[in-house]
C-alpha cells in the first residue's frame, strides 16, 4: 500500500489595503512568506473590511486593494501556490464574524491594546466594528482552519484571543475549529523608523518610513537621513540599547543581503556612518526595483489581476463555506436550502 502524501498544514494572514506597503511589511513578512508555499498551504487576504472601521475614500480604497494584490505578486507570492483573495469576495467571513461575536466576551474585546489606541487616534469615531475587529480576524483565521498566523509581535494579543474562542466554541459544540498559533520570524521581524528607530516603521511617519514603491531616489535621501546615534566613535557595531539607530540600520541591511551582523561590521569597520547610510540604502534600492517594476506591470493588466482575485476568492470560498455549515449545523441553524 502506497504513503498517501500527509496534507500540509494552513496558514493565513490578512493585511488592511490601508496604503502603500512599506519595507517592514515586506522584510518582516511577506519576504518569509514566498517560502512557506513549500511548506504549508497558504491563504494571503487583503482585509478591505477591516479597514473600513476607519473612515475611507472609496475610490483609494478600491485601488489600494487592487494594488496590495499587485504588490503580493511582485513580491513572489505565486497566485498558483497560494490562495490570494480580497474579504469582501468571501460573505462567509461577514458571517461568521458575527457568530462569533456571540461567543466573545465583552470584557475580552475592552482589553484589546489596538482597541484602545485606535480609540484614541480616532475619537469622533470610535464604532462598534472598531470594538468588534478582533472577532472579525478571528472569523478570517478560523475559516480556514489556519494553524499558523504570521504576525508581528504587536498583533499576538489578536491571535490569543482568537484561540480562546475557537476553544471556547469547541468546548461547548465539539470539536469544530484547529486553534491556531502565531507564527513570529526570527528574522527581520520588526523593522523600526528611520527618524525615530525607537518605534516600529509606519506610514504615519512617511519621512521614516520606506515604500516599496518608492523612486530610488527617495529611498537614497530617507536614509541619508536616517537617525543614527549621538556617540562620538561613530563605528557600525549592533548594540541595539545603546545605538538603536544602528542596529535598526544592520537589520535592514542584513535582511536585504543575507549578510550577518559581524561580517557588516567587519565591512564598515572604520569607514562611518558616511558610507553606511549611502549602503543600506543602495541596497534597499537594488531589492525594491524589480518589485516596483513588476508591480507597474501588473497594474496596468487590469484583466489579469481581476482574474486572480476572482479565482482565489473562489478558492477561499468553497472553503470557508464548508466550515461555516459546520458551525450553523453545531449552534441549530437550519440548513440553507441552496
Amino acid at each position: 500500500m502506497e504513503n498517501q502524501t500527509e496534507a500540509k498544514k494552513v496558514m493565513f494572514s490578512g493585511i488592511q489595503p490601508s496604503g502603500n506597503l512599506h519595507i517592514g511589511s515586506y522584510l518582516g513578512a511577506m519576504k518569509n512568506w514566498v517560502a512557506l508555499s513549500e511548506q504549508y498551504d497558504c491563504y494571503y487576504c487583503i482585509v478591505d473590511e477591516h479597514s473600513i472601521t476607519v473612515r475611507q475614500n472609496p475610490a483609494d480604497l478600491r485601488r489600494r486593494s487592487v494594488l496590495q494584490l499587485a504588490q503580493y505578486i511582485a513580491c513572489g507570492l505565486d497566485p498558483q501556490k497560494n490562495t490570494l483573495f480580497i474579504q469582501s469576495h468571501v460573505h462567509e467571513h461577514a458571517e461568521l464574524g458575527w457568530i462569533l461575536n456571540c461567543y466573545t466576551m465583552f470584557g475580552e474585546l475592552s482589553r484589546m491594546t489596538q482597541f484602545k489606541d485606535k480609540s484614541a487616534k480616532n475619537a469622533e469615531n470610535i464604532n462598534g466594528g472598531l470594538f468588534t475587529y478582533p472577532t472579525l480576524m478571528a472569523a478570517d483565521i478560523l475559516l480556514y482552519g489556519a494553524h499558523y498566523v504570521p504576525v508581528g509581535a504587536d498583533q499576538k494579543q489578536h491571535v490569543e484571543l482568537t484561540r480562546d474562542i475557537a476553544i471556547r466554541f469547541n468546548n461547548l459544540y465539539g470539536d469544530t475549529f484547529i486553534v491556531p498559533e502565531p507564527y513570529i520570524p526570527k528574522v527581520g521581524a520588526r523593522i523600526m523608523c528611520l527618524s525615530n528607530p525607537t518605534s516600529k516603521m509606519s506610514k504615519s511617519d512617511p519621512a521614516g518610513c520606506v515604500f516599496l514603491m518608492d523612486s530610488p531616489d527617495e529611498i537614497s535621501r530617507k536614509f541619508k537621513r536616517a537617525i543614527t546615534d549621538s556617540d562620538t566613535e561613530h563605528c557600525v557595531r549592533y548594540a541595539p540599547e545603546e545605538k538603536p539607530g544602528v542596529a535598526n540600520l544592520m537589520s535592514i541591511y542584513s535582511s536585504v543581503t543575507g549578510k550577518t551582523y559581524e561580517e557588516i561590521e567587519k565591512e564598515f569597520d572604520g569607514k562611518g556612518y558616511g558610507a553606511f547610510k549611502p549602503a543600506v540604502g543602495d541596497a534597499v534600492i537594488e531589492t525594491l526595483r524589480p518589485i516596483r517594476e513588476e508591480t507597474e506591470r501588473l497594474l496596468a493588466d487590469k484583466a489579469y489581476l481581476k482574474e486572480i482575485y476572482t479565482e482565489g476568492a473562489q478558492r477561499a470560498q468553497y472553503v470557508a463555506r464548508k466550515t461555516l455549515r459546520k458551525v450553523a449545523k453545531r449552534i441549530g441553524f437550519v440548513e440553507k436550502p441552496f
